[in-house]
C-alpha cells in the first residue's frame, strides 16, 4: 500500500508563513516514516502569500531528501506546456527520478486573471484545453529515447536522429513543435498525478494519469470508484496495475489513525492521500500526532524498493501513448 501527504504552503493574509527550514524538516520526517511522496501546492482561493513557488521548491527539497517522491501542483493556466514540461523534466534529473506533476483541472478565477484571461474559460473550453495541454506535456517527455544522446565528439554526432521524436503538435489551443532541449527523465517520464471527482475527470485520468486521487466519503463508494477507474484504464488499453488510486483523507486536529488503518485495508484503493490543513501548525501537528502512529502500525514503508518514484510506486516504465 502507498501513502502520500499533501502540504499547501500558501499562507492566508495575516498568517505566518512556512519557511524552508520547517518545510524541509517536515519532508525529511515523512521520508523517515516511509511515506512514498509529498505533494506541494502554493495556491488558494483567497488572497495568500508564500516565499516559494511549488515547482522550484522541489529543486531545493531534492537536495535535502534522498528517497521520498516530490510532487508539485501546477495548473494548466499558469504555464505554457513546453515550459512546464521542460521544468519538470529538469527537476526529475536533479532529483534522480523522484519528481511528479499534480495536474490541477480546476479553474481558479484569481489565477486566470493573472494570465491574460480575466474572463476565464467556459467549463467545456477549459477541459478541452487542459486535456490538450497534458497530452502535449507527456508527448514532450517522450521526445527522446533513453539512448538518443550520443555526445560523440569524434564522429561529430550529438544524437541519433532516429531516436529523437519531433512532437509537431497543432491543436485547438496550442502549437508546439518540440522536442525538449533536455534529456529523457531518469524514470522515463515524471509521474503524472490527477484528481478525479466526476465522470469526465475519471475518463481522462484513467487514460493518462499514473496516480489518481479520489475523494469518496464511504468505503463502498471508494471501492466502486476505484473499480470504475480500473475498468476505464483497461478499456483505454492500459494495464490497470500501472494506475494507482489513492483515497484522499482530510487530516484534522485529532486524526483517527485506527480509521486510516481500516481505510487502507478495505477501500479497494492502492493507498491513502493525507491532505493537511493549510496552516502553520499543520505540519508540526502531523509530525507529533500522526507520524508516530504511522510508524507504530507500519502504515507506510511497504512500497517496492527503487531509486525512482515510478519504481517505488510500481508504475512500470511510464510514457503513456
Amino acid at each position: 500500500m502507498h501513502l502520500a501527504v499533501s502540504l499547501n504552503i500558501a499562507a492566508a493574509d495575516g498568517q505566518d508563513i512556512l519557511d524552508f527550514g520547517r518545510i524541509s524538516a517536515f519532508v525529511r520526517n515523512l521520508e523517515a516514516a516511509g511515506v512514498d511522496m509529498v505533494i506541494i501546492s502554493d495556491s488558494a482561493d483567497a488572497p495568500s502569500s508564500s516565499p516559494f513557488e511549488a515547482t522550484t521548491l522541489l529543486a531545493a527539497l531534492a537536495t535535502v531528501a534522498e528517497k521520498i517522491g516530490l510532487v508539485a501542483s501546477a495548473s494548466t493556466l499558469a504555464h505554457q506546456p513546453y515550459n512546464l514540461a521542460r521544468r519538470f523534466a529538469s527537476l526529475d534529473i536533479i532529483s534522480h527520478g523522484r519528481i511528479g506533476w499534480n495536474a490541477t483541472l480546476r479553474q481558479n478565477p484569481r489565477e486566470a486573471a493573472n494570465f491574460s484571461r480575466p474572463e476565464g474559460f467556459s467549463d467545456d473550453d477549459f477541459r478541452r484545453r487542459a486535456e490538450e495541454y497534458i497530452d502535449i506535456v507527456q508527448g514532450l517527455w517522450r521526445g527522446w529515447d533513453a539512448d538518443a544522446l550520443l555526445f560523440d565528439k569524434a564522429g561529430g554526432r550529438f544524437h541519433d536522429p532516429d531516436k529523437m521524436h519531433v512532437l509537431d503538435h497543432k491543436g485547438e489551443f496550442f502549437a508546439v513543435r518540440g522536442p525538449l532541449n533536455i534529456a529523457r527523465s531518469p524514470q522515463n517520464t515524471p509521474v503524472l498525478v490527477m484528481s478525479a471527482s466526476g465522470g469526465a475527470d475519471r475518463d481522462f485520468a484513467s487514460r493518462v494519469a499514473d496516480v489518481i486521487l479520489i475523494e469518496e466519503q464511504s468505503i463502498e463508494a471508494a471501492n466502486a470508484v476505484s473499480a470504475e477507474l480500473r475498468r476505464r484504464a483497461l478499456a483505454a488499453g492500459r494495464k490497470p496495475a500501472t494506475v494507482k488510486v489513492l483515497l484522499t483523507v482530510a487530516i484534522g486536529s485529532e486524526p483517527n489513525v485506527d480509521g486510516l488503518r481500516t481505510l487502507l485495508g478495505s477501500s479497494g484503493c492502492d493507498g491513502l492521500h493525507l491532505a493537511l490543513p493549510a496552516d502553520l501548525q499543520g505540519p508540526q501537528s502531523f509530525t507529533d500526532r500522526v507520524l508516530p502512529e504511522i510508524r507504530r502500525y507500519e502504515l507506510a514503508g511497504q512500497s517496492r524498493q527503487g531509486a525512482t518514484l515510478r519504481a517505488r510506486l510500481g508504475l512500470g516504465e511510464g510514457g503513456v501513448k
